[in-house]
Order: C-alpha cells, then structure tokens, then sequence
C-alpha cells in the first residue's frame, strides 16, 4: 500500500492508523511512506499498531520510505529496533 497522505500527525493519526490496518487484513504486507514528509508522536503509535496487525494476521510488514522523522522519534522512544526490523529499501522508480 502506497499512503497518499504527506503526514502522518495527532490530526489525522487515527484515519492512518485504520487504512493501513483495514489494508494489511485485507492481505498487504508493504506499506510505502515516500508521500510522508513530516511527522510526529502519532506516526511511532501508528507504525506499532501496523505491526502488531501484521503480526496477528501471521504476517510480517515491510515498511517502505521511512521518513527520517519517523526514525528519530522512533529512536526516542526506544522502538527504533522494532520499527528498523521492518524497513526495506525503496524500489527505484
């Protein structure tokens, strides 16, 4: 799944949060964030929300494009090791 959305914030987190979820139960395994270029507290929230979906649907979850916020807040809250496990290279266009 490609997100179309360029943050991923307190303001929208939720609606995020519940597309990729709704995507990764419907069969994705690849969520590309290249569209995400800020972020805050909410995206990590979304980001462990998805892989405890994908984990529960006996999967595992790539996570494509990290945007470097995303990693350092990651990193800030002690998850960088969870979030990183997941992150694949973007395929060159």
């Amino acid at each position: 799944m490609k997100l179309r959305f360029a943050s991923i914030t307190n303001a929208n987190a939720v609606q995020v949060m519940n597309d990729v979820t709704a995507a990764i139960r419907a069969g994705d395994a690849s969520i590309d964030l290249e569209a995400v270029h800020s972020c805050d507290t909410a995206a990590v929230a979304c980001v462990l929300a998805w892989l405890r979906a994908a984990r529960a649907a006996g999967r595992e979850l790539e996570l494509v494009a990290l945007p470097p916020a995303l990693l350092s807040l990651a990193q800030l809250y002690g998850v960088a090791a969870l979030v990183s496990a997941a992150q694949r290279p973007p395929v060159a266009h």
